[in-house]
């Protein structure tokens, strides 16, 4: 039994790490795209997309979050983490409809590295 709960545990938070690494690389992207979109046409459709899947990202590390520690039963920080983290990314995507530059872009920044450093936490 001990066995079945550890190697459940050890699971989830591999699926945390995944959630972790796929919310990291979909912010990268969308630093590329928006380097596309001053310089392409193609640029905005590929940063609106972006947003999309970055956005589905978070909530991807919101039940990753969760999962890991319900189940298993470990602290709930990663989950107010991870909800932090959506609540940033609600804001990053309001912020970039209204086109508000001065602090879309240093959000981004600060979103990256945020997720990078849950990333090498995890």
């Amino acid at each position: 039994m001990l066995t079945r709960t550890t190697e459940r545990r050890r699971h989830d938070l591999s699926f945390l790490r995944l959630a972790i690494a796929l919310q990291t690389l979909t912010i990268f992207l969308q630093a590329v795209s928006a380097g596309l979109l001053l310089t392409s046409s193609y640029g905005e459709t590929l940063h609106s997309a972006g947003a999309r899947v970055m956005y589905g990202a978070s909530m991807l590390y919101v039940l990753a979050a969760v999962l890991a520690w319900k189940p298993g039963g470990g602290s709930p920080r990663p989950v107010w983490h991870a909800c932090g983290f959506l609540a940033l990314a609600s804001a990053q995507v309001v912020l970039g409809i209204a086109h508000v530059p001065s602090v879309h872009l240093p959000l981004g920044v600060l979103m990256f590295g945020l997720s990078l450093l849950a990333l090498a936490r995890r």
